[in-house]
């Protein structure tokens, strides 16, 4: 992989700004300078002058010069450079040309990304030396000259000979020692054999493979949710480096891309990468998929602070361990589990409080219920109504009120003065704390729009909710239902008496078209890792010699949405199989078989209710 795939300009001429010296030392660089003036880099009488230098020391000087002439006149033609400096033949000749591209390689590099400002010389030093006298000057020559005859030839930090050898010094065996040809292949020995992820050369980047498109992963960027694969040097998320390679419908990057034929998410949990969940920049949008005549009732936060709260936060404004003031919340500190999401009660009410959403009581809409986003004072004064109520210590994490977690500083409140957007009473900005940030399917958030429930907390992305939510429909700008929402809605009376499990199954799937939807939907959604989502076979090698007929999630849901299903039996066939095969191919394997069971169970339970069988009526 060339490092001009994947580094950025203004990288490369950083580089180039901090190497001029060390290429300028380089031994006999005639054949360097014919490499640059061959590709109108340098001037031509900067290339004579240069070549016809005696001197090693000014010839130094000379290719120092035009380099730095080169970084302030040719910076646009930086990639150029580096491509041609790096042939193979050129970097053959010089050892400082093969050290500099390793330097690339392997991103030892971006040592150079901090250097300290450049501070030109002041004004008053330049009028300083331009009222020296004649005199003055006239004395520095002379004593410059009398140095000159005295000076004897010595050897600088960089020259490995004293002179540079005439035309005929340089055919004698000493001068035409062959250089050894640079071959760019596996570090390993002979006959030893490792993965290339623990390679040296790869401790910053790896080179990733999604069906037939090639990239190049950095480590530090996947680490920080930050666009990470750099395809012919533009960068993309892991989610858009999958649809770049017509994968979107995999829709689990973990497992479709890969490095040396081996799943991304194995490198994960090996610990050779790091992974945040990709929060992207992603817009959300409210659109009508059903039509919806209920009203919606939305809490808009704008309630005055308690006077506990005021005081709390009054109290950490000045604090260090508040967030800035600028806008922009504190890394989130780790607990020694990572954990980032709790299992909240108050009372018989149960949510999840979201660390990530956290500002303070009123701040924040960091819990989620079934029904909805809350900050923990709303969650609070959903069961509690006594005035001398506090969210602190009557909402509870395992039995402990909240404050031990604030205390813990695990939860951090904000100052008064926090201009983030958790913080905000712009509306746009509670309207976006209503809705996940990811989506309820996928479990991602990528670059496309989510599009959110009016009913519920959850949000889609187009091709994920069932079914797909078309452009045309994003149009309309009546609130949008999603299928859960529209599913629960019309329960009550969609059917009037019990049914037999034999007679659903003979059923056209065209009138069950909304049951079946959302019992995939309830599976997708209880999948938290995705581990039924996608083609099994792609990531484990020996399941085809196992399983005849691999079944998944994603075919499932291809199917339906393109009505290739008949029956309601058809249908209920291919989840079946599903677990059937993951009961097969895990037998050994107890974590995954209960992964299944659980989700065969649930879908069980999903099919019962949502035909209204009874269960004696069941085989």
């Amino acid at each position: 992989m060339d490092p001009m795939d994947f580094l950025e300009a203004d990288e490369l001429l950083r580089f180039f700004h901090c190497n001029k010296t060390e290429m300028s030392c380089m031994e006999n660089p005639h054949i360097f300078l014919n490499q640059l003036r061959d590709h109108n880099l340098i001037p031509e009488d900067s290339y004579k002058k240069v070549s016809r230098m005696k001197s090693k020391d000014n010839m130094k000087k000379g290719l120092y010069d035009i380099l730095d002439w080169l970084e302030k006149e040719r910076s646009e033609h930086i990639y150029v450079f580096w491509r041609c400096v790096f042939k193979d033949t050129i970097m053959n000749q010089y050892p400082i040309l093969r050290e500099l591209r390793k330097s690339l390689m392997d991103g030892s590099f971006h040592f150079y990304t901090q250097l300290p400002e450049k501070v030109e010389q002041e004004e008053t030093d330049e009028r300083k030396r331009k009222g020296t006298s004649e005199d003055e000057e006239g004395e520095e020559k002379q004593a410059s000259s009398a140095k000159k005859k005295r000076k004897q030839r010595r050897r600088s930090g960089c020259d490995l000979e004293e002179e540079q050898p005439g035309p005929s010094s340089q055919l004698t065996p000493s001068h035409n020692k062959k250089s050894k040809k640079i071959i760019f292949s596996s570090p390993l020995k002979k006959g030893e054999k490792s993965d290339i992820w623990t390679w040296a050369i790869y401790k910053s980047q790896l080179p990733v493979t999604c069906g037939v498109q090639k990239g190049m992963l950095n480590k530090d960027r996947l680490a920080k949710g930050e666009k990470s694969i750099v395809v012919n040097r533009k960068w993309y998320t892991p989610t858009e480096f999958e649809r770049l390679a017509g994968k979107k419908n995999y829709k689990n990057w973990k497992l479709s891309i890969r490095c040396s034929d081996t799943p991304l998410l194995k490198l994960i949990q090996d610990g050779h990468l790091k992974s945040v969940r990709y929060k992207g920049g992603c817009k959300k949008s409210k659109r009508s998929l059903f039509p919806s005549n209920t009203a919606i009732t939305v809490i808009n936060g704008e309630e005055d602070e308690d006077e506990e709260d005021r005081e709390s936060l009054s109290e950490r404004e000045s604090s260090p361990d508040v967030t800035d003031e600028e806008g922009e919340t504190e890394e989130e500190p780790q607990t020694s589990s990572g954990q980032t999401v709790f299992k909240v009660t108050c009372g018989a009410l149960v949510g999840t409080l979201h660390k990530k959403r956290f500002a303070s009581g009123t701040c924040g809409k960091s819990i989620r219920t079934e029904t909805s986003w809350m900050n923990p004072e709303e969650f609070m004064r959903e069961v509690l109504t006594e005035k001398d109520a506090s969210w602190r210590k009557d909402v509870l994490w395992e039995g402990k009120p909240l404050s031990v977690l604030i205390e813990a500083k695990i939860l951090k409140i904000h100052s008064l003065l926090c201009t983030c957007k958790l913080c905000s009473r712009d509306p746009n900005d509670l309207d976006n704390q209503r809705n996940d940030d990811d989506c309820c399917i996928c479990k991602t958030e990528g670059e496309e729009k989510l599009v959110e429930c009016d009913e519920c907390p959850r949000s889609f992305h187009q091709e994920c909710h069932l079914p797909h939510v078309e452009d045309t429909i994003l149009e309309d700008d009546a609130p949008w239902v999603c299928t859960f929402c529209v599913f629960r809605r019309n329960q009550q009376w969609r059917y009037s008496s019990e049914l037999e499990r034999n007679a659903v199954m003979t059923h056209q799937i065209s009138s069950h078209m909304l049951e079946c939807q959302y019992l995939l939907l309830s599976l997708y959604s209880a999948d938290e890792e995705q581990t039924f989502a996608t083609n099994p076979s792609l990531y484990l090698g020996d399941y085809t010699s196992l399983i005849k007929t691999p079944m998944w999630l994603g075919n499932v849901a291809d199917k339906l949405q393109r009505n290739h299903y008949q029956s309601v039996g058809e249908f209920v066939s291919d989840v079946e199989l599903i677990f059937t095969n993951c009961a097969s191919y895990n037998k050994d394997n107890a974590e995954f078989l209960a992964v299944g069971v659980r989700l065969k169970e649930l879908f069980d339970r999903e099919f019962k209710n949502a035909f209204s069988i009874h269960e004696d009526a069941e085989l």
